[in-house]
């Protein structure tokens, strides 16, 4: 599909991200003092302003909004819908008050419990990776949104890199809870790169990773515009013991630990 063809919803989803990236690197530039929510994760001024102007553009989809900063729906509810927008309006706010630039805007449209469309922006860049399975992929400057003839389409990459560049978080050791990589790094010279937030699909998407293990905690909302993404480009993102896909708004909104494979590691 051309970037000219994208449906309308998908380009207001866009534009919400960009509009939230701005007001987060707005509040970036001051001293951001962060609150403790009761899960013990930091919670700032960013979070709730990007959540109220990501809503303020998606309900105009009159589709529901799932969203880390916003009142839940119990599952009663959401078990009788049929689609939704996943939002974290600011993913990584640990990365945002080091100020090490590695914060995400993240909207994913799911529909029937599985991500068809994805957007994650980059404040920092001010760029923005869209994609879906019907899609494309797309990279997107925050200046040429009105111009879809500037986007520029993103293909699969199809060769592993050499080495195997495995993808994760700071804070992550790649072999947590006995799981290994010798299916992935068996005969291969492999290294890590560390990225925080969402960030890690942009490497995924461009090339410069080849897979990205997970086997600490997320939510829906951490993962599933880059699942869509990865869905464009012929990867996916598979629970970790069972290697079936992702599914999303679940009763418990926790993904199970997951492996993120792009279209070469597959291959």
């Amino acid at each position: 599909m051309k970037a000219q063809q994208l449906p309308s919803i998908y380009r207001l989803a866009i534009k919400a991200a960009i509009s939230a990236s701005h007001i987060i690197s707005e509040i970036y530039q001051e001293q951001v003092v962060p609150t403790i929510k009761d899960d013990g994760s930091p919670v700032t001024e960013a979070d709730i302003a990007a959540s109220k102007i990501i809503a303020e553009h998606l309900l105009k989809t009159d589709i529901p909004i799932l969203g880390e900063e916003r009142e839940k729906a119990d599952f009663e509810t959401r078990s009788n819908w049929t689609e939704n927008w996943c939002v974290d309006p600011l993913d990584g706010t640990r990365m945002y008050l080091l100020r090490n630039g590695e914060f995400s805007v993240n909207i994913a449209h799911v529909v029937q419990n599985r991500p068809v469309f994805g957007v994650i922006a980059s404040p920092t860049n001010k760029e923005v990776l869209i994609g879906g399975a019907d899609f494309g992929c797309y990279l997107i400057q925050f200046e040429d949104f009105d111009s879809p003839d500037k986007w520029k389409s993103i293909s699969a990459h199809t060769i592993v890199n050499d080495p195997l560049r495995i993808i994760c978080s700071h804070s992550y050791e790649a072999f947590h809870g006995g799981m290994d990589f010798e299916e992935y790094t068996k005969n291969r010279s492999h290294e890590y790169i560390r990225r925080g937030s969402a960030m890690k699909f942009f490497n995924l998407a461009l090339g410069t990773a080849d897979i990205y293990p997970r086997f600490a905690p997320t939510m829906e909302w951490d993962i599933a515009a880059g699942h869509a993404i990865l869905n464009a480009l012929g990867g996916t993102v598979v629970n970790a013991q069972t290697n079936q896909p992702l599914t999303y708004n679940k009763e418990s909104l926790f993904n199970p630990h997951f492996i993120a494979k792009t279209k070469a590691i597959l291959a």
